[in-house]
């Protein structure tokens, strides 16, 4: 496993948390986590959107170095957790406006928090060592993408925690797998 799969899965979840919170801080009036979206924190006329749209820009590509370098894992696993950074970093050139959803969004968040919840389950007979917990991780967070879902339909009071139990998940996980990997 090359360091700078390492250090790019690393780098992920401490940018995304570290994004978040900071930009979260930065909000005039204060800002709900629970129920308020991380979108929220990059969306046009957000203060400071910058440190959001920073974060998610470098977690793609933190994803996308990660891929790479993820050899011992099945090229479809890869290429689903590329494709769930390259979705994370369109999300920063597609922001949510001022008031409303933007169909673009959506759509980019959409194909990322997929991709980024189906990779493990298609690492298949490779997900060599610990098989039962690649299925266990495949099965987690396709389960927190049904609640983030069940959320986000239902426009309910727990979106913020939802999405962040989500996407902090998928962005741990990536470190776990690399792990894993070098253990191997």
């Amino acid at each position: 496993m090359p360091w700078w799969a390492v250090l790019s899965s690393a780098c992920a979840p401490v940018l995304l948390i570290g994004g978040w919170r900071l930009a979260a801080a930065r909000q005039p009036g204060g800002f709900d986590p629970v129920s308020q979206t991380i979108s929220a924190l990059a969306a046009r006329g957000a203060a400071d959107r910058w440190i959001m749209s920073t974060a998610l820009a470098g977690v793609g590509v933190c994803h996308a170095i990660t891929a790479a370098g993820l050899v011992p894992v099945a090229v479809p696993a890869r290429l689903l957790l590329a494709t769930g950074g390259a979705a994370t970093v369109a999300l920063t050139v597609l922001p949510l406006p001022v008031t409303g959803d933007s169909p673009a969004h959506v759509a980019a968040a959409s194909v990322a928090f997929s991709a980024l919840s189906l990779w493990p389950a298609s690492a298949g007979r490779d997900a060599k060592p610990g098989r039962g917990l690649w299925r266990s991780a495949a099965a987690g967070l396709l389960g927190l993408l049904g609640w983030f879902g069940i959320e986000y339909l239902a426009e309910g009071s727990r979106l913020g925690l939802s999405e962040r139990v989500l996407a902090g998940a998928q962005a741990l996980w990536p470190l776990a797998a690399v792990l894993l990997a070098r253990r191997r």
